[in-house]
């Protein structure tokens, strides 16, 4: 397929700049091939489900990746930003930079009091930084110097606050190693779950640590020719054990955000079963994908040409999906990581 298969026409003021309040009250636009629209709440979501389905969640911490500070050479110095998208040792870190072009191999950098070296200089603006301090502190050091990572669609168009440390962060979060949000999660609140563990819907825990690579736009017009970035993600014993049985029994599989759903079927066996597992996973889903997993997805309305919107196209059918988004822009759904939800069945 082509990338110009998956363009459509967004206007801008469909972007969310802040999330719903609460949480749960966001819109979510039921989505079943062969069986049309209907529009819900996040907060209906135990009623759309039946008891003995699973929801797969990732928890995934964001970490305050975005770092900005200056650049030394010969005297001279320059204000930069890093946006950190993958951790390669205790003390270093690939990154995504601004102004990449005048940033080389060897400079020194300085974000705030924590320092560090350009190592390598690698394509379209990916750097690898060697810092000062590595492993618990280096970790600290973060913690305390940088920012959330807002997705560019929301940093442009308004300041970071203390709210998005909150905003931008799932209510089951507890494994650190995101640099952008599984944004299908950001809608829970403890009381939905609640509602839905009383409602006999499960929830299982996944980790994938979500890279900046995976919002990078795609620039091959032949889908074949696009590579994703690697993430890295775990599958425990009990996890696996958990989903299996829940299929075994007739219930659903249901995966809360494209993050979750790439997982599950990087791990999954031909038969269907699903297997513990640990590693990176570069799996870049497009229609013709044989799902063997996933039932059902819950997830946010993503950008126009991008592998999101490619992915929730081979799970429900590229007709039904375009379909789907003409629907939300219409009826003024919110879109993107702050935005209204869907929740979208597999085509047969």
């Amino acid at each position: 397929m082509q990338l110009s298969d998956f363009d459509f026409e967004l206007p801008e003021d469909r972007i969310a700049l802040r999330p719903a309040e609460p949480r749960d009250s966001a819109r979510l636009l039921l989505v079943r091939p062969g069986q049309g629209l209907a529009d819900h709440r996040v907060r209906d979501l135990p009623g759309l489900l039946r008891a003995g389905d699973i929801l797969v969640v990732n928890e995934t911490l964001v970490i305050p990746a975005r770092l900005k500070g200056r650049r030394r050479r010969d005297g001279s110095d320059i204000a930069v930003e890093a946006t950190l998208h993958q951790r390669i040792s205790s003390g270093s870190w690939r990154a995504f930079m601004r102004p990449g072009k005048k940033i080389n191999a060897g400079d020194r950098l300085l974000f705030a009091d924590l320092g560090a070296t350009v190592a390598e200089k690698g394509r379209d603006g990916e750097f690898t930084l060697d810092f000062d301090c590595s492993g618990p502190d280096l970790d600290a050091a973060i913690a305390r110097v940088g920012e959330m990572p807002l997705p560019p669609y929301i940093a442009s168009r308004r300041k970071q606050d203390e709210r998005d440390r909150i905003d931008y962060q799932t209510v089951y979060a507890r494994r650190e190693g995101s640099v952008a949000a599984p944004t299908a999660g950001l809608h829970f609140t403890p009381e939905l779950l609640d509602r839905l563990e009383a409602s006999g819907i499960r929830m299982a825990r996944v980790t994938l640590h979500v890279g900046a690579g995976t919002f990078l736009p795609v620039k091959t017009e032949d889908l074949s020719q696009h590579r994703m970035h690697a993430e890295w993600g775990e599958i425990t014993p009990e996890t696996a054990d958990q989903v299996n049985a829940a299929r075994v029994a007739g219930g659903r599989v249901i995966c809360v955000g494209t993050t979750s759903l790439r997982l599950l079927e990087s791990a999954a066996e031909p038969d269907g079963v699903l297997r513990a597992w640990t590693g990176e996973t570069d799996i870049f889903i497009t229609p013709g994908h044989r799902f063997r997993i996933a039932d059902g997805l819950m997830t946010n309305f993503h950008l126009p040409k991008s592998t999101l919107f490619m992915l929730v196209s081979a799970l429900s059918g590229l007709e039904v999906m375009r379909t789907a988004y003409a629907h939300a822009i219409t009826e003024g759904y919110r879109f993107y990581s702050y935005g209204d939800s869907s929740l979208l069945w597999r085509a047969e």
